[in-house]
């Protein structure tokens, strides 16, 4: 049988392992982008203020505390024009996420690159996010994704490495 991408001969049961729980991770990020994108466009249509009432509501939100405020400004910011597009960049988002897990897991060296590379375009934005407002979940998104590259970048250069002792 011919494949389009041929299966590596990788006999390093670590490697497998730490690339299979890196695919894991992308296909996490995936599925909570694709869950908050249907929750946000299962509001296009609707009573978005009573929606955001019933919110604070559940959640015992004072209106006047300094998240509320953020959260009302937010849901009046939102049109049906901005869902839209909120939809289109969270589908190409998980479009990305769900094939470079896939590849992760099937152990494919374009899957490698591809992670050292959408990996590498969101560090800067996380950063400078961190920088702006630090806390301990921005600080942990900074450093998997960190580690996820770093790793990523390793095993490539590995590869590499025993490519080239075996061309000599």
């Amino acid at each position: 049988m011919h494949r389009i991408f041929p299966h590596p001969k990788i006999p390093d049961p670590a490697h497998i392992k730490g690339v299979r729980t890196v695919a894991t991770v992308e296909f996490a990020k995936g599925m909570l982008v694709l869950l908050a994108g249907v929750g946000a466009f299962s509001m296009r249509h609707k009573d978005i203020w009573g929606v955001a009432e019933s919110f604070l509501e559940f959640f015992h939100v004072n209106p006047h505390h300094r998240f509320a405020g953020f959260f009302i400004d937010l849901v009046y910011r939102v049109s049906d024009i901005r869902l839209w597009k909120i939809a289109v960049v969270a589908a190409v988002y998980v479009v990305l996420r769900f094939i470079e897990a896939y590849g992760l897991w099937y152990i494919r060296p374009w899957a490698e690159w591809l992670a050292i590379a959408s990996g590498s375009l969101y560090i800067p934005f996380e950063i400078a996010d961190l920088l702006r407002r630090p806390d301990w979940i921005r600080l942990l998104v900074v450093a998997v994704n960190v580690g996820i590259v770093l790793y990523m970048l390793m095993l490539r250069l590995e590869a590499a490495k025993k490519r080239h002792a075996a061309n000599i």
